[in-house]
């Protein structure tokens, strides 16, 4: 597991392109057969990849987070950005096509995420994982991809017509702070997160997928009035402490996972910029 430690929002205008990289870029998320992990001081969330390719991959503990069981203290979204897989928590399983979201409350045990057959190089799950501490054990359970509470939100006009599905929420499934859900943009949009906005009570993280190789994101971050960017490719996660904008714009059409994390569960609770106050 990695680690990555809270910046202040005095220290971005000062970081070069790489260090801003380094900070708040996640990248390489899956690897065969691998948990890769990073852990944020931010909210001390956990991003992670999980790529069954050859044989079933369980999900540690790790020494990081100080617990036996990944879940012993925590909670944890899942989204499916892969082909069909499989998560197993506890004996139960639970079958994730691509999309499909999961919820696994804290005091979940033993965990095992796998590939449906038949699985080639080309063709295995990936799931992508946004965890958070957790006082409170809810159910897991699984949402179908595009069954969450949606939203149709901008339009072509402004290059931004979007549909948001909201899954792990207040009105949704149940969680003790996790936030999470899959924005895709229809297309002919590239621009995500206009008017852009921040939420000082909790840390928010973008994982993009759906974009094609050859196409980027380039992603805002920092205050609105002093913005800097990180260019951001397929299958890769930005992290947005809660003083920093999230906002971005594609040289393709895209969806990204939204998750957040902190001092309450309510989706409006922001701060909104226009775009004529930003720099």
């Amino acid at each position: 597991m990695q680690v990555r430690y809270a910046t202040a929002p005095d220290q971005l205008p000062s970081f070069t392109s790489e260090q801003v990289r380094e900070r708040y870029l996640v990248d390489d998320l899956f690897v065969a057969d691998q948990v890769v992990a990073v852990y944020t001081h931010h909210d001390r969330v956990v991003l992670a990849g999980i790529h069954p390719v050859t044989s079933p991959v369980n999900l540690p503990g790790f020494p990081e987070i100080r617990s036996e069981t990944f879940f012993e203290h925590r909670e944890a979204g899942i989204v499916n950005v892969g082909d069909a897989g499989v998560v197993v928590v506890d004996g139960e399983s639970f079958a994730m096509d691509t999309g499909d979201c999961l919820y696994i409350g804290r005091g979940a045990g033993e965990v095992t995420f796998a590939s449906s057959p038949p699985v080639t190089t080309t063709r295995t799950a990936r799931f992508y994982l946004f965890s958070a501490p957790a006082h409170t054990s809810y159910p897991t359970v699984l949402t179908p991809a595009g069954s969450g509470d949606r939203r149709e939100l901008g339009g072509p006009e402004t290059s931004n017509r979007r549909t948001l599905n909201r899954y792990i929420h207040e009105g949704g499934v149940q969680s003790c702070q996790v936030v999470m859900g899959v924005t895709t943009l229809h297309p002919g949009s590239m621009w995500n997160t206009l008017p852009a906005h921040t939420h000082a009570r909790r840390t928010e993280c973008y994982f993009y997928f759906d974009l094609p190789d050859d196409a980027r994101v380039v992603h805002l971050l920092g205050r609105p009035q002093e913005t800097r960017h990180v260019i951001v490719a397929n299958e890769q996660a930005v992290i947005a402490p809660g003083w920093s904008v999230h906002s971005g714009v594609g040289t393709a059409s895209y969806s990204f996972i939204w998750a957040m994390a902190g001092e309450n569960k309510a989706f409006d609770d922001m701060d909104g910029f226009a775009i004529s106050e930003m720099r």
